[in-house]
């Protein structure tokens, strides 16, 4: 197949037709930027070889720019949080090198679990977001939600007969957060449906909670035994257990605030 060649185009009627071709290939980064590295390609006298990498490269990294503010935003995080912002002087019960590691999102691909435990104010919604965020920036798909809004969207879906079809949907998810589980005692009903969610997980895609419960106390969660040590073992086994500590930080960062208030 022939390439039809366009010779003797003048400079304005090329500047035409490469906005012309952007706009029809779709291409609105290397239509934006075109004649910004045109003329450094000029400056610096680059090969064509190089201007077109440089173009591409562009748009590629632009492309991957969206695509990660996208999946954060499908993935409904309630607030922006990133590791970069989290105080670990702050709480010295957090090794800082075991979050780094986390943040690789090995355990992600390996479809592992993860669970943040300690009490009010030591971090753990900070992590759970700014994890999940790596995570959805790294190409996974995410879903965040609290455990009662969860256990509500479930219980309504078994009353409208579509119980199988959200149960897949948070299935598909390559990581579940799942926030604020312990903070209120769950039925039966409730229970059973959250462990149908874990079941249909489990070994395939990981699920990461943070509980302000520590394990043995989560009887008062998931009132059934048995069903409390089912649960316990879906997101527990083969996973990583970060222990965040009974010291917040958010209660030590107000009062020395006010002090400083105080002093001043």
């Amino acid at each position: 197949m022939s390439v039809t060649r366009h010779r003797g185009l003048t400079e304005p009627a090329a500047d035409a037709a490469i906005d012309a071709a952007c706009r029809n290939l779709r291409l609105p980064t290397m239509r934006g930027q075109f004649f910004e590295l045109a003329d450094a390609a000029a400056r610096d006298q680059m090969t064509y070889r190089g201007f077109l990498a440089e173009l591409l490269m562009a748009e590629c990294d632009d492309r991957n720019r969206r695509r990660s503010e996208r999946r954060i935003k499908a993935a409904g995080f309630p607030r922006e949080k990133a590791l970069r912002t989290f105080e670990f002087d702050a709480n010295p019960a957090i090794d800082p090198a075991a979050i780094h590691t986390l943040a690789s999102c090995e355990w992600v691909r390996k479809g592992l679990p993860l669970c943040l435990i300690g009490d009010s104010g030591t971090g753990k919604s900070h992590l759970l977001i700014s994890l999940g965020t790596e995570a959805a920036m790294a190409g996974f798909r995410v879903r965040y939600v609290l455990a009662t809004k969860l256990v509500n969207e479930l219980v309504e879906a078994a009353d409208e007969k579509l119980l199988t079809k959200t149960i897949a949907r948070y299935g598909r998810v390559d990581l579940l957060c799942i926030d604020e589980l312990g903070y209120m005692e769950l039925d039966r009903r409730g229970a059973e449906l959250l462990f149908q969610v874990l079941t249909e997980r489990e070994e395939k895609n990981s699920v990461a909670i943070a509980s302000n419960e520590s394990f043995s106390s989560w009887t008062k969660t998931f009132t059934d035994p048995r069903l409390c040590a089912a649960i316990v073992d879906r997101l527990t086994f083969g996973g990583n257990i970060i222990e965040t500590g009974s010291d917040s930080y958010r209660l030590a960062h107000t009062k020395a605030r006010q002090q400083a208030i105080a002093a001043s």
